[in-house]
């Protein structure tokens, strides 16, 4: 791959704008820490962040590389369009739902998080079920994003992919032992504004360059199809992921559990005065959508950029440019798409420019890391200490900061090395659905403990074996899982009989999921609550520490 004919572009000046925004970053990071004398202040930012600042970190989380990169990226490639923009319609809905029902009940209480509000109801052992399940979903997800930021990097330096994982995880771990959630969320806004700013310029620098402007951009978009929003093909094919029913069935299940069980999202609220602001934030954040909109456009105008000025020899050999052919331009094979959008950041845009978008995706790589190292951090060490069920006294003597900062090295080294494995097995599969592929295994069994909390009734066991079953039924329907199977030199052919791949890449040893993924989102939601609630004894009901609100 000639890197080299990509990464002349980006100058010693990039260099320094890169460098320099990390710097800031960091300076900034380090300015709003303030004391970290207990769990409180490292965790939740002693509950004094203003909603505004909370609101932008949720937006900036969810969008991070994976959106800025991987979006413009999905609608370049072939058949790419606005379908994705359904997706907005669920998750919109389901942050009401989670700010008018749930956020309120964790504000009843002193918790650090959704988990500890399970333990509460059902028992440690419940809390410890979630919190494993988190913890597998955060080393599956949250590896994603770490390689979405390594892919322009890779192009912009040409640098191996491996060293831009180890910086970014070395990087992470400084940032969050410097400040915990202080540091986490304002480093955050930073990145929502470097991302805004980075998608209008593109926009409007790729829009401006056509000489007929905004009318060609949108006409030559549209005839080729690009411009599709709605979908309403029913089915569950892997290939009708993106419909509208896919949209108001699945996808609130996915963020139900994304914004109102999954502590990387959830520990933000808890940074808030209180429940009120909390529910702000969480509603505010529904305007993130835009920039999902904004990267949209980015794609469709990078479309129409190669369309009007065809690869070069080094770009086409880069992206590995092939298949469908539009006026001498080479339409993207799914799986190599990704670099479109970092690569013509380096190539087109001006020296500066371009560094700060690089630098900007670098950051929120960063930023995106810290968050679950603090969320990992936070929820190890409650169930190992119980922290919400401890008095002032008994918290001081177990030194729990020092604790805190052990396990966020801890888990910094773990997510890196198994960003490392997943770069090894990703080769031909896109960013963005390896990225919500990725949380299929612990979304519906999250969202199903909580359920089962909620109503005060869940077995243990009952929830442990809905969770089990259904990781194996997202292990059937996803390629993931058969992907480092099959990379590890274990045989493939015998899930031929089982019509959940396609069977001539899978004779060729190339799982290719015949299912759509987000349907597991509500089916394994169901079949762990219906375990938990119905092998739960009838007594269950109503724990001793459960206030009088909850009832």
């Amino acid at each position: 791959m000639p890197l080299a004919g990509i990464s002349v572009h980006f100058t010693w000046i990039d260099w320094l704008v890169l460098f320099g925004y990390l710097g800031l970053c960091t300076w900034i990071g380090h300015r709003m820490s303030g004391t970290q004398a207990t769990i409180r202040d490292f965790f939740l930012g002693g509950r004094s962040l203003p909603w505004p600042a909370v609101s932008g970190s949720i937006i900036a989380t969810e969008i991070s590389g994976v959106t800025f990169i991987g979006v413009p990226g999905m609608l370049f490639a072939m058949e790419g369009n606005f379908t994705y923009l359904q997706w907005a319609i669920g998750s919109i809905l389901a942050r009401f739902v989670v700010a008018k029902y749930l956020v309120p009940l964790y504000y009843e209480q002193e918790i650090y998080s959704p988990y500890d509000y399970m333990g509460r109801r059902l028992g440690r052992g419940a809390k410890s079920v979630a919190t494993v399940l988190f913890t597998a979903g955060s080393i599956l997800g949250q590896s994603v994003r770490v390689l979405v930021a390594a892919i322009p990097l890779k192009v912009v330096t040409g640098m191996p992919i491996e060293t831009s994982i180890l910086i970014i995880g070395v990087f992470a771990i400084g940032w969050t032992l410097m400040g915990g959630m202080r540091t986490v969320i304002w480093t955050d806004v930073l990145q929502f504004a470097i991302f805004a700013l980075g998608g209008v310029i593109a926009l409007v620098w790729i829009v401006g360059s056509l000489q007929g402007g905004w009318g060609e951009f949108w006409e030559t978009a549209r005839g080729f199809g690009r411009t599709k929003l709605l979908d309403f093909t029913p089915g569950f094919r892997a290939e009708l992921q993106f419909t509208f029913w896919v949209a108001i069935i699945a996808v609130p299940f996915q963020n139900l559990t994304s914004f109102g069980v999954d502590q990387l999202n959830a520990q933000r609220m808890f940074c808030c005065r209180n429940a009120r602001d909390a529910s702000k934030a969480l509603v505010f954040s529904c305007f993130g959508q835009i920039l999902t909109l904004l990267m949209l456009l980015v794609g469709a105008a990078l479309f129409v950029h190669y369309h009007v000025h065809p690869f070069n020899a080094d770009e086409a050999a880069l992206v590995k440019a092939g298949g469908e052919t539009i006026a001498g331009s080479k339409v993207l094979l799914p799986g190599e798409h990704d670099y479109v959008f970092p690569m013509w950041i380096v190539t087109v845009l001006p020296t500066g420019i371009s560094g700060l978008l690089l630098a900007g995706v670098f950051a929120a790589s960063i930023s995106s890391l810290d968050s679950i190292l603090a969320a990992l951090s936070q929820t190890t060490l409650s169930m190992m200490y119980h922290p919400e069920d401890r008095t002032d006294e008994e918290l001081e003597g177990l030194n729990l900061v020092w604790k805190s900062r052990l396990l966020v090295i801890f888990w910094g080294v773990a997510l890196t090395g198994f960003t490392l494995l997943l770069n090894v097995a990703k080769e031909g599969i896109p960013i963005l659905p390896l990225a919500f592929g990725m949380t299929s295994y612990t979304v519906g069994p999250l969202l199903g403990i909580m359920a089962c909390a909620m109503l005060g009734r869940g077995s243990i066991r009952g929830l442990a074996l809905g969770a089990a079953v259904s990781f194996l039924l997202v292990a059937l329907i996803r390629a993931d899982f058969w992907v480092l199977w099959g990379k590890a030199g274990l045989p493939l052919a015998w899930l031929a009989p089982l019509h959940t791949f396609d069977p001539v890449a899978l004779a060729e040893g190339k799982p290719v999921p015949l299912w759509c993924y987000a349907w597991a989102w509500p089916v394994t939601s169901v079949v762990t609550f219906l375990f938990g609630f119905l092998l739960a004894p009838r007594h269950t009901v109503g724990r001793a520490k459960v206030s009088t609100k909850m009832m």
